[in-house]
Protein backbone atom coordinates (compact mmCIF):
# COMPACT_ATOMS: atom_id res chain seq x y z
CA UNK A 1 0.00 0.00 0.00
CA UNK A 2 1.63 3.40 -0.97
CA UNK A 3 1.35 6.55 1.39
CA UNK A 4 -1.63 8.44 1.76
CA UNK A 5 -2.07 12.02 2.85
CA UNK A 6 -6.10 13.26 3.81
CA UNK A 7 -7.68 16.61 5.66
CA UNK A 8 -10.79 16.43 7.43
CA UNK A 9 -10.38 20.17 6.28
CA UNK A 10 -11.40 19.52 2.70
CA UNK A 11 -11.02 16.74 0.27
CA UNK A 12 -8.99 16.06 -2.34
CA UNK A 13 -9.57 18.38 -5.74
CA UNK A 14 -12.01 20.48 -3.37
CA UNK A 15 -11.82 24.32 -2.66
CA UNK A 16 -9.52 24.88 0.87
CA UNK A 17 -11.88 26.56 3.72
CA UNK A 18 -11.45 30.50 4.10
CA UNK A 19 -10.59 29.72 7.60
CA UNK A 20 -7.17 28.37 6.21
CA UNK A 21 -6.25 31.11 3.95
CA UNK A 22 -4.30 34.10 4.57
CA UNK A 23 -7.80 36.57 4.29
CA UNK A 24 -9.65 34.33 6.65
CA UNK A 25 -8.01 33.02 9.69
CA UNK A 26 -4.67 31.66 8.35
CA UNK A 27 -4.42 28.83 10.22
CA UNK A 28 -2.78 25.48 9.45
CA UNK A 29 -5.16 22.79 8.19
CA UNK A 30 -5.59 18.87 10.15
CA UNK A 31 -3.71 16.21 7.89
CA UNK A 32 -3.14 12.78 8.59
CA UNK A 33 -1.66 9.75 6.85
CA UNK A 34 -0.79 6.05 6.39
CA UNK A 35 0.84 3.39 4.89
CA UNK A 36 4.61 5.29 5.47
CA UNK A 37 7.25 2.77 4.54
CA UNK A 38 8.67 0.61 7.19
CA UNK A 39 12.10 2.35 6.81
CA UNK A 40 10.31 5.67 7.46
CA UNK A 41 12.50 7.61 10.03
CA UNK A 42 10.79 11.06 9.58
CA UNK A 43 8.56 12.98 7.47
CA UNK A 44 8.57 16.40 6.09
CA UNK A 45 5.77 18.66 3.92
CA UNK A 46 5.88 21.17 1.15
CA UNK A 47 3.19 23.06 0.47
CA UNK A 48 3.17 24.60 -3.18
CA UNK A 49 1.06 26.77 -5.48
CA UNK A 50 1.84 26.28 -8.87
CA UNK A 51 -0.55 29.25 -10.25
CA UNK A 52 0.70 32.18 -8.64
CA UNK A 53 1.81 34.49 -11.27
CA UNK A 54 5.91 34.73 -10.27
CA UNK A 55 5.97 30.54 -10.34
CA UNK A 56 5.59 28.18 -7.68
CA UNK A 57 4.78 29.98 -4.73
CA UNK A 58 5.98 27.98 -1.16
CA UNK A 59 3.71 28.46 1.58
CA UNK A 60 4.81 26.49 4.19
CA UNK A 61 7.73 23.95 5.08
CA UNK A 62 8.10 21.37 7.62
CA UNK A 63 10.93 18.72 8.24
CA UNK A 64 11.60 16.48 11.13
CA UNK A 65 8.49 15.31 11.50
CA UNK A 66 8.67 11.98 13.76
CA UNK A 67 8.86 8.79 12.41
CA UNK A 68 5.65 7.77 14.82
CA UNK A 69 3.47 10.83 13.76
CA UNK A 70 0.18 9.94 11.27
CA UNK A 71 -1.09 13.82 11.72
CA UNK A 72 -0.08 17.13 12.33
CA UNK A 73 -2.86 18.98 13.98
CA UNK A 74 -5.23 22.20 13.13
CA UNK A 75 -2.53 25.03 13.86
CA UNK A 76 0.38 23.22 14.28
CA UNK A 77 2.57 26.14 13.54
CA UNK A 78 1.52 27.97 16.81
CA UNK A 79 2.59 25.31 18.95
CA UNK A 80 5.74 25.26 20.71
CA UNK A 81 6.39 21.47 19.74
CA UNK A 82 10.06 20.90 19.62
CA UNK A 83 9.98 18.05 17.22
CA UNK A 84 9.60 20.06 14.24
CA UNK A 85 11.64 22.56 11.97
CA UNK A 86 9.96 25.16 10.13
CA UNK A 87 11.32 26.78 7.09
CA UNK A 88 11.00 30.29 5.57
CA UNK A 89 8.16 30.09 3.37
CA UNK A 90 8.28 32.70 0.12
CA UNK A 91 6.30 35.35 2.45
CA UNK A 92 9.81 35.00 4.75
CA UNK A 93 8.12 33.25 7.31
CA UNK A 94 8.99 30.25 9.09
CA UNK A 95 5.64 29.30 9.32
CA UNK A 96 2.65 28.20 7.52
CA UNK A 97 1.02 31.20 5.53
CA UNK A 98 -2.80 30.42 3.98
CA UNK A 99 -3.88 30.52 0.46
CA UNK A 100 -3.86 34.16 -1.09
CA UNK A 101 -4.01 34.21 -4.85
CA UNK A 102 -4.45 37.66 -6.47
CA UNK A 103 -7.87 39.03 -6.72
CA UNK A 104 -9.60 38.05 -10.10
CA UNK A 105 -7.29 35.48 -10.76
CA UNK A 106 -9.15 31.99 -11.24
CA UNK A 107 -9.06 29.01 -8.59
CA UNK A 108 -5.38 28.64 -7.63
CA UNK A 109 -3.97 24.85 -6.40
CA UNK A 110 -2.51 23.95 -3.39
CA UNK A 111 -0.30 20.68 -3.36
CA UNK A 112 0.39 19.85 -0.02
CA UNK A 113 3.13 16.99 -0.56
CA UNK A 114 4.25 14.71 2.28
CA UNK A 115 7.75 12.70 1.91
CA UNK A 116 8.73 9.77 4.31
CA UNK A 117 12.56 9.77 4.51
CA UNK A 118 15.19 7.51 5.43
CA UNK A 119 17.01 10.22 8.04
CA UNK A 120 15.40 11.41 11.63
CA UNK A 121 15.94 14.64 11.17
CA UNK A 122 17.30 17.47 8.00
CA UNK A 123 19.74 20.07 8.92
CA UNK A 124 19.87 23.50 7.07
CA UNK A 125 21.23 26.63 8.20
CA UNK A 126 18.17 29.04 10.03
CA UNK A 127 17.97 31.13 6.71
CA UNK A 128 17.39 28.39 4.25
CA UNK A 129 13.73 28.47 2.36
CA UNK A 130 11.16 25.56 2.44
CA UNK A 131 12.63 25.51 -1.66
CA UNK A 132 15.80 24.33 -0.10
CA UNK A 133 14.75 21.98 2.74
CA UNK A 134 12.69 20.27 0.20
CA UNK A 135 15.40 19.88 -2.53
CA UNK A 136 17.09 18.37 0.55
CA UNK A 137 14.84 15.93 1.45
CA UNK A 138 14.31 14.29 -2.10
CA UNK A 139 17.33 12.83 -1.88
CA UNK A 140 16.02 10.85 1.13
CA UNK A 141 12.39 10.25 0.25
CA UNK A 142 11.42 6.52 0.72
CA UNK A 143 7.88 7.77 -0.77
CA UNK A 144 5.49 10.60 -1.27
CA UNK A 145 1.90 11.15 -0.75
CA UNK A 146 0.21 14.56 -2.17
CA UNK A 147 -3.37 16.43 -1.37
CA UNK A 148 -4.23 18.95 -3.86
CA UNK A 149 -6.75 21.88 -2.58
CA UNK A 150 -8.09 24.81 -4.50
CA UNK A 151 -8.70 28.43 -3.42
CA UNK A 152 -9.69 31.74 -4.95
CA UNK A 153 -10.00 35.11 -3.84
Amino acid sequence: MALTLISKAFAEGTPIPRKYALEGENIFPPLAWGAAPEKTQSFALIIEDPDAPSGTFRHCGIANIPAQWSALVESVDTMQEQALRFYKNDFGNARYDGPRPPAGDPPHRYIFRLAALDVPRVTLPEAAGAEAMWQKVTKHTLAEASLTGSYQA
